[in-house]
């Protein structure tokens, strides 16, 4: 509310995530002058204009031109927000031009512990300590850290350091369900007073010290979350953060960028910042400097030269790699398949590539779509595009197949596509499952579609796998009988559901991926569900990535590959950067031939039968 002798008052509008500039009548003029000045936003009316925030911080110079700025009301939270940002660019700025992290005010590394405070009471290592102290250095910050790092326990640090220096009493960690047990744990173990942890129901808990609660939640429970924030000095951690890379375009990034200005201290997680290039990255950066966080990014990558990125943005980030754990080294491989006739003649038709047969169906081959996930499909079996009895039904195929006459209605035979021929994505998963089982070595398969999970947990009956997606009521069993029972040798599942928040390096080292999709992040994020601290220095992993020749398996592949290639230089990692370019292998499916594939999925049939 703008105050009689306030010639112009500056403050948040109700999302937090615009600024809100008022005039007295008589410095309209003035107002609309100075809204010129900045290239998003715009007057509401003539005594008002609305400017994102991003971009009223980027431009904050301008208000030198207001004509009366000693009568200039500002409100409280917004100055705040303004002064942290401008001390940590001032910070970064030192940090950038002396190239190592001594600057004013930096903490190093062997003056960590003592900052904790007597209630601290777990280890850290050497690359936690470089971590804190780096966090430590700035008021903001953020842990690029590969999964298995123990990023949890470094923010735990942080949130101890601070709350020692009285700046802080409590946090609101917003993450995926899946991580709330790290959490949890983690707050008991590294305090000898263990946290007073609650996970976000209906309304917070006023005296709890550690507030949890999904990304899902936050959108509608925004009210109650910002009355918890403003209750007592707080900080905020973001994390597996990469959820939020939309910003304020997305349901997440908008929620967090509103709770954002609200805590002291704004800190972010995620092994994988920038999955779909620099606008993901600006995106996290935002809310953890808004506006200073964009305008760095945008000028770091602007001339393409991200050896010189990565130098100017270092010292806004801290990141522990895999190299630096210590962990064996393994390089994933890619098998290229050949489509058979029927499935290749189906694709093409599919894609708009219409053979003689293929125009008599071509309607009812057009009503099937040409999206991106109804192709990839159709790369792993075009029979998958049409559904059976249910949903999810899994495909059934027929031992011996039968002969393709040609008279018969491409459609038709698409429907019944599993009776003629075999997916040889599906063949090659056999032989290597089967080589893999007669070694005693357990195989986590990766698919991003439900009916080819159904359809995989059909045919591999007799390794008795689990099966975790979506609308697996019993998640926690089937992950148990993975780890645990002998005779379960395969877990099928998707990214999407088992991505991130779970480790099965004790047990497993060997991957196959069905499919793949165009989300980078997502495949780094479940890549270290066999990789990551805690591995075996002789353990050998294995990661086999399954394609169809001439489909969109090679657009995604080129994509990922210009995707991981951009992440790793901009981190300065080369273990991502390897990722990008993957070595080619001989397709073997395990020394099968397609009648060792017929008996082994007669076999399979009268196994799961009985």
């Amino acid at each position: 509310m703008v105050v009689e002798q306030a010639s112009l008052a500056i403050g948040f509008d109700t999302t937090r995530t615009r600024v809100v500039l008022r005039a007295r009548a008589e410095y309209q003029p003035a107002l609309a002058s100075l809204a010129a000045r900045f290239p998003v936003g715009g007057q509401r009316g003539p005594s008002s204009v609305e400017i994102p925030l991003d971009d009223f911080l980027i431009g904050i110079g301008e208000l030198a031109s207001w004509p009366a700025s000693e009568t200039v009301q500002w409100d409280e939270t917004l100055v705040a927000l303004v002064n942290d940002v401008l001390d940590d660019a001032e910070a970064a700025e030192q940090q950038i031009q002396d190239q190592e992290d001594v600057g004013n005010g930096a903490v190093q590394a062997d003056d960590v512990v003592p900052l904790l405070g007597t209630n601290w009471s777990a280890n850290l290592t050497s690359f936690q300590r470089r971590d804190i102290a780096r966090l430590l250095s700035l008021r903001h910050g953020a842990n690029f850290s590969v999964p298995g790092a123990g990023k949890t326990r470094v923010a735990l640090a942080v949130f101890a350091a601070m709350r020692e220096r009285g700046e802080v009493r409590r946090v609101l960690v917003v993450s995926p369900k899946s991580a709330y047990e790290s959490w949890q744990y983690e707050s008991a173990v590294c305090f000898s007073q263990p946290l007073r942890v609650q996970v976000m129901d209906r309304t917070p808990d006023p005296g709890a010290e550690l507030l949890l609660v999904n990304y899902e939640r936050l959108d509608r429970s925004l009210a109650a979350l910002a009355t918890w924030l403003r209750g007592a000095p707080s900080m905020i951690v973001l994390d597996e953060a990469h959820r939020m890379k939309l910003g304020a375009r997305g349901t997440y990034g908008s929620a967090c960028l509103a709770l954002g200005p609200l805590a002291q201290r704004r800190l972010i997680l995620t092994g994988t910042p920038a999955p779909n290039g620099a606008r993901d990255l600006e995106n996290l950066l935002s809310f953890v400097w808004p506006g200073n966080g964009r305008r760095v990014v945008t000028e770091a990558v602007r001339g393409g030269n991200l050896a010189y990125a990565s130098a100017v943005l270092r010292p806004l980030f801290t990141r522990t790699t895999k190299q630096e754990l210590g962990l064996p080294s393994f390089e994933p491989k890619i098998r290229y398949v050949d489509l058979p006739p029927l499935h290749r003649e189906i694709y093409d038709a599919l894609v708009g590539r219409y053979s003689a047969r293929a125009e008599a169906s071509r309607d009812d081959l057009d009503a099937l779509g040409r999206t991106m996930l109804r192709l990839l499909m159709a790369a792993i079996s075009p029979a998958l595009l049409v559904e059976g009895a249910s949903r999810f039904e899994p495909l059934s195929y027929q031992v011996p197949p039968l002969q393709v006459s040609p008279d018969d209605s491409l459609y038709e035979l698409l429907q019944n596509l599993p009776s003629y021929e075999f997916s040889p994505k599906y063949q090659e998963l056999l032989g290597i499952i089967a080589v893999n089982a007669s070694a005693g070595r357990k195989t986590l398969v990766w698919t991003t579609f439900v009916r080819s999970l159904t359809t995989l947990e059909q045919m591999l009956a007799p390794y008795r796998p689990a099966v975790v997606h979506g609308g697996t009521a019993d998640r926690a069993e089937q992950l148990r009988r993975f780890r645990e029972d002998s005779d379960c040798m395969v877990l099928l599942s998707n990214p999407a559901t088992l991505g991130e928040g779970i480790s099965l390096h004790q047990v497993c080292h060997d991957a196959v991926y069905v499919d793949r999709d165009f989300m980078a992040g997502r495949f780094l994020q479940s890549l270290d569900r066999i990789h990551r601290l805690g591995l075996p220095p002789d353990a050998e992993t294995r990661v086999t990535i399954l394609a169809a020749r001439s489909t969109l398996d090679e657009v995604v592949g080129l994509r990922l590959e210009e995707k991981l290639a951009f992440m790793g230089r901009i981190l300065d990692d080369p273990d991502v950067q390897q990722l990008a370019d993957l070595e080619e292998e001989p397709t073997l499916a395990g020394g099968m031939d397609m009648a060792d594939v017929r008996a082994l999925v007669g076999y399979l049939d009268s196994v799961a039968v009985c």
